[in-house]
């Protein structure tokens, strides 16, 4: 139980440190943001929890075909917001996001890379 506390802490202390570093300095947080700090958590995680070198591979591996997709949002967001509001931009944004994925699933599927 322990371990599991200090792995909730320690990922939230990021979470949280990136928002308050972005109110103070909205480039630096936006590269605190960008860094990938969740997943280098994540593989730590699961190194520290002596995972199979594979499964921490195919973490890695999966991860990158997943940012991908999700790179259109940063740039409609800020577009969406002035025009309809903060909370229909994210709503908008994470529907994006969805069709963005699936397509792109589907289209990597063709060259063998299987994402859903």
């Amino acid at each position: 139980m322990p371990w599991l506390l200090s792995k909730y802490l320690i990922t939230a202390a990021m979470v949280v440190l990136v928002s308050e570093v972005a109110k103070r300095s909205d480039r630096l947080g936006a590269l605190i943001a960008a860094l990938p700090l969740v997943t280098v958590l994540t593989l730590i995680w699961l190194h520290l929890e002596h995972q199979p070198s594979e499964k921490i591979a195919n973490h890695a591996w999966y991860t990158f075909w997943y940012v991908l997709p999700t790179l259109p949002m940063f740039l409609l967001f800020p577009l969406l917001q002035a025009r309809i509001g903060f909370w229909l931009a994210l709503l908008a944004s994470a529907v994006i996001t969805a069709a963005c994925f699936a397509g792109f699933a589907l289209a990597l599927r063709r060259f063998g890379i299987v994402l859903m």
